[in-house]
């Protein structure tokens, strides 16, 4: 682990009490969190995005105030659900918002996950899919974006064109060239990871796979992250690929921290999750010194570039600038941590 980000599931709604945490609420401590962690000196801020739920569900123009208001810090998605996007409209955005950010935009995109409604993509006029979760409308999307962000050409030009008419085919604008290799792939098994590899787009692996093999969830993450990278160099792509992990990590260093984490699940559990049998992973919960020891043993932390921190957003900024900055000062040190003064964050060779 070189780098670090929090990834925020961006809840809003009732808190108890009679208090009530609002869209605008949620999305606006988003912003004050993403600037005290610049200043921390965190690599990167990234959200959960859901639709039909109260969550994040159009995180374009979130990122792009983040983009305004920070100067060094990656901001991102984990995942945006293809199933739901106009593959060209979100390419326009996602070029949009790199180009003003001066390239820290990085987009983790998938199939996305379970939803509180049937198959809601279908109300937003993508229908026609083959598969129950909507998978294949998924795929296409997402290859149309690709090629899109890439500047293939996607449209005939009008030769009678009162604005300057031509031949031939016409990328869309406007276009960043960096973007393509920020893009990553919400992988939930080994399959897809491999997949991942093998089409040239990083790898993001979340605190749950889509799989239960016995097999604790660090060592199944190893194994997706080895097959990534091993389809990666078979492929033959350029560059080095990128690799995230998440996982729930709270250094307990107030007696806040103790009420709210001290009592935190110390194990994986398996469940079923989507029609899978499914592996979620452990809460990290200890003293600093503790948990410096228990994630030099995640052989998945340890074979990642970056990890993503998931952050209980509803509990405020004040409290998860403390979370982060615990982590930066007292853990990610020893961990081989890079703050984002030292530069914008890298892979590692395949």
């Amino acid at each position: 682990m070189q780098h670090f980000g929090t990834l925020s599931f961006g809840h809003y709604g009732p808190l108890g009490g009679g208090h009530i945490l609002t869209a605008r609420d949620s999305m606006l401590q988003a912003i004050d969190l993403a600037q005290g962690m610049d200043e921390l000196g965190v690599n990167g801020v990234y959200f959960r995005v859901h639709h039909f739920a109260r969550q994040q569900s159009s995180p374009m123009p979130l990122l792009a105030a983040i983009a305004a208001k920070t100067s060094r810090i990656e901001m991102g998605t984990g995942v945006i659900d293809m199933r739901y996007e106009n593959p060209l409209y979100l390419a326009e955005e996602a070029a949009a918002v790199d180009l003003l950010s001066d390239g820290r935009l990085a987009l983790g995109v998938s199939r996305g996950s379970p939803e509180t409604v049937l198959r809601g993509y279908e109300a937003f006029g993508y229908t026609g899919s083959e598969d129950d979760r909507g998978a294949d409308i998924a795929r296409a999307h997402f290859e149309r974006f690709m090629s899109a962000i890439s500047g293939d050409p996607i449209a005939e030009r009008d030769p009678s064109s009162a604005f300057g008419g031509s031949t031939g085919r016409q990328p869309i604008e406007p276009h960043s060239p960096g973007l393509r290799s920020r893009i990553w792939w919400g992988a939930g098994s080994r399959e897809t990871a491999r997949w991942a590899g093998s089409v040239g787009v990083n790898l993001m692996s979340s605190t749950l796979l889509t799989e239960a093999t016995g097999q604790p969830l660090d060592v199944l993450q190893a194994e997706q992250i080895a097959l990534f990278r091993e389809a990666w160099a078979e492929a033959g792509h350029p560059g080095t690929p990128r690799v995230a992990v998440s996982r729930s990590i709270f250094p307990i260093t107030t007696s806040q921290d103790a009420m709210y984490f001290g009592r935190s699940q110390d194990q994986d559990g398996i469940g079923i999750i989507d029609g899978f049998r499914s592996t979620f992973g452990r809460t990290y919960a200890a003293e600093p010194d503790v948990l410096v020891e228990q994630l030099r043993e995640d052989a998945a932390i340890a074979a990642a570039d970056t990890l993503m921190l998931t952050i209980p957003s509803q509990l405020g900024v004040a409290f998860n600038l403390h979370v982060a900055e615990s982590f930066a000062k007292h853990v990610a040190p020893a961990l081989g941590w890079k703050p984002n003064t030292e530069g914008p964050v890298i892979g590692d060779a395949a």
